[in-house]
């Protein structure tokens, strides 16, 4: 699978590398392209996954903030929910297409 902005690969990865949780599709680390991807200082904690990061996706003109998001370090709990260890895996908002 691929996610992709205007055409340009962000990321990809076999489909049985992602990662389903809550309808989105969450890459795993290696398989982002972290050029196009910034922190950014939006907090929020989910109640169940713990303390998430956003990322801003940057391509050529286009600069989407807070698009993209991970949880580097999820409640141990949250890996018994979702099935395995989805630390620092990427999933994306709408606007960057994910087939």
């Amino acid at each position: 699978m691929k996610a992709t902005l205007n055409g340009t690969v962000i990321a990809e990865a076999p489909k049985e590398d992602l990662i389903s949780i809550e309808g989105n599709w969450y890459f795993p680390p290696a398989s982002i392209k972290a050029e196009y991807l910034s922190k950014t200082a939006t907090p929020y904690t989910c109640p169940w996954k713990g303390a998430c990061q956003y990322f801003a996706v940057k391509v050529d003109d286009v600069n989407l903030p807070d698009r993209a998001w991970s949880y580097p370090t999820p409640y141990p709990t949250a890996f018994d929910r979702v099935g395995q260890d989805f630390s620092n895996y990427v999933a994306f908002w709408k606007e960057v297409k994910v087939a």
